[in-house]
């Protein structure tokens, strides 16, 4: 198979994580008989230093060719960088919005993974983090409370805030189908997040979902509410598989759920459009104050491309085959310096990336 992937660098450690992904993505297609194409775009602080924006309308074109978009870090530092002295729309993450928004990227998935190496920089007691924990958090991402109507008046002489929250029952039933359909790929489980004893958007949520589930009979469905989830998330995160639920929610939970695996360099994200289409990123930022140094986790952005090729391409194989040498890597001992502990072998970007590249089979 032929994989034309548009890879977007970006800012900061981004291209030293995504050249490490690139490798391991190399030799997966040589073990198992595929073509890797890439195309790289400019995106982000590297887009306005080159561009004068953020994102490009050709690079948008670049990207909508491709079959799947892998995408380092975004951004700088905040408080000193002068990318961050123009105005919100010409600023680095503008560009990530730009495109979310052109690709219709409406599916956001983000794993947290308790490796049992990990497990002393998990937060979480002892007797909960022994279990371990592998769920998927699937967040609705173009609809709810951060895209409807907001404005601020005066009534009665005071100000009075108004946001909206709305979902159709077509914005719910495609996040649905794609919660479920990965649930299929995994241990075929769905928790649905809600807030239905009290939102009517949620009694849509979760009568939608209901008519979805019944497509998929091997999957195990149930309902829970928000506050209670969170509150599952830190005493038993073992019971879950695929968390589905809107976009608020999912902000928060995935957030609190990215805490509990001890290390954010770990830990991969996707998004997607209703066919197969995704642009793969790793959550954590652009680290600016590490750029260069060869110290950064390259990680969560080589677990990211092990997603691009289940969810894009349906290469599970190969996704596994990253996943496992993933895990043997840090079986052996080997650590970057953000989860390094006593007793192993610190290493930095590049040789973390030789070593997983090592261990495809």
């Amino acid at each position: 198979m032929t994989l034309n992937i548009t890879c977007i660098p970006g800012d900061g450690i981004g291209p030293e994580i995504v050249a490490q992904a690139k490798k391991v993505l190399d030799k997966v297609a040589e073990v198992y008989g595929h073509e890797m194409k890439y195309t790289d775009i400019l995106m982000g602080g590297a887009s306005i230093d080159a561009c004068g924006e953020p994102l490009t309308d050709e690079a948008i074109a670049t990207a909508k060719a491709a079959d799947a978009v892998l995408m380092g870090s975004i951004g700088g530092n905040t408080s000193t960088s002068p990318w961050y002295k123009l105005p919100p729309e010409k600023r680095p993450e503008a560009g990530l919005l730009k495109i979310r928004k052109a690709l219709n990227l409406f599916a956001n998935l983000r794993p947290a993974v308790l490796y049992p190496e990990l497990r002393g920089a998990c937060p979480l007691k002892e007797e909960i983090s022994a279990k371990g924990f592998d769920m998927l958090i699937m967040r609705e991402l173009t609809g709810g409370l951060y895209f409807g109507e907001r404005k601020t008046i005066e009534e009665n002489g005071m100000k009075k805030a108004i946001d909206t929250l709305t979902y159709t029952e077509a914005e719910i039933r495609r996040i649905a189908i794609k919660g479920f359909e990965i649930a299929m790929k995994r241990r075929k489980k769905v928790t649905s997040v809600d807030k239905a004893n009290v939102l009517d958007s949620s009694r849509l949520w979760r009568a939608v979902v209901n008519e979805v589930a019944k497509d998929y009979p091997e999957v195990e469905v149930e309902h829970m509410l928000v506050d209670n989830c969170a509150m599952q998330l830190v005493k038993d995160p073992s019971q879950f598989d695929v968390i589905l639920t809107e976009n608020m929610f999912g902000d928060i939970l995935s957030d609190e759920a990215s805490m509990v695996t001890g290390s954010i360099g770990m830990l991969s994200s996707a998004s997607l459009n209703d066919s197969k289409f995704g642009l793969y990123e790793p959550s954590h930022g652009s680290a600016p104050d590490i750029a260069g140094m060869d110290i950064a986790n390259p990680i969560a952005t080589i677990l990211s491309a092990a997603m691009m090729l289940r969810y894009s391409f349906d290469l599970d194989k190969e996704a596994d085959a990253i996943e496992k040498a993933v895990d043997t890597v840090l079986k052996d001992g080997y650590r970057t310096g953000d989860i390094y502990s006593e007793g192993c072998e610190k290493v930095g970007c590049t040789k973390m990336g030789e070593l997983i590249t090592e261990r495809i089979k």
